[in-house]
């Protein structure tokens, strides 16, 4: 998911936008004619499906308790710090090669060069892309992907749609996902147990990733399921309307000592495409 990254512990810019993101967020939850007691679904704007997302939103949750977030835990606990740091350079660099596509397709001549230097850089001098050289040199990651692409030309983002296991989607990322597929580079690796069990690394570094952010939504929202939604959307429309650039790999960096692993997605007050 491309934006700026945004804190929590110190007085600054990003935070504050954050905060105000949040707090609106939570005024949506509370104003809501809807809630998690019981009550019918279906009447929020941009969201018509939505007693089929809260049930999917449940499930994901339920697995997400069950299995995800302990196995997330458990890798944080185990895999020391730095080696994590090169897991998420590894994957981060497979990124760029499709973002990098992508760039190409809207027409951003700027954000596929650097994607292409990125690329080019970090496997090359940064151990296959384990060391994340090209931020040394302070070549900007452009992330991109096929939703985006379609956005750029004028395709309609449609409603809401929380997949099983997939998460926080809408009509067109959906449409989009076979292409975000297929232009992964692990999808062409063979053989299959390699590819799978390095997407399986994938899922659960990201998930660590986001173990303290999770931890803040769980006790700051009063309807989480809002919350993640109306994130959401305003960072895809944020990536429809800005230039793409992200720090790192697309989020917060990794404040350990202030507040714990975790990442938060950055939001842009702009209305859904």
């Amino acid at each position: 998911m491309p934006t700026e990254p945004t804190r929590f512990s110190l007085p600054a810019p990003r935070a504050l936008h954050l905060c105000a993101a949040m707090g609106t967020a939570l005024t949506l939850a509370a104003c809501s004619t809807t809630g998690p007691q019981g009550q019918q679904y279906g009447q929020t704007p941009g969201d018509p499906f939505e007693s089929f997302n809260r049930s999917m939103y449940s499930l994901n949750e339920g697995l997400d308790r069950a299995i995800l977030r302990p196995v997330a835990t458990g890798y944080q606990t185990v895999v020391p710090e730095l080696a994590r740091k090169g897991v998420g350079n590894f994957f981060g660099n497979l990124g760029d090669v499709w973002s990098f596509a992508n760039n190409v397709a809207q027409l951003k001549g700027e954000a596929a060069m650097s994607s292409f230097f990125r690329v080019a850089v970090n496997t090359t001098f940064g151990l296959g892309g384990l060391l994340d050289v090209a931020s040394e040199m302070r070549l900007q990651r452009y992330k991109s992907d096929f939703g985006l692409t379609l956005a750029h030309w004028g395709v309609p983002s449609g409603p809401y749609l929380v997949l099983p296991l997939l998460g926080p989607s809408t009509v067109r990322d959906t449409a989009a996902l076979p292409a975000d597929i297929y232009g992964n580079p692990l999808s062409h690796l063979n053989p299959s147990e390699h590819r799978y069990g390095l997407r399986a690394l994938n899922i659960v570094d990201t998930r660590a990733r986001y173990l303290r952010a999770s931890d803040l939504l769980d006790q700051a929202a009063f309807d989480p399921y809002v919350m993640v939604r109306d994130l959401y959307l305003q960072q895809r429309t944020g990536s429809t309307t800005g230039d793409g650039a992200v720090d790192e790999d697309g989020y917060i960096p990794d404040y350990d000592e202030e507040m714990g692993s975790g990442y938060v997605p950055e939001v842009d007050e702009a209305p859904l495409q």
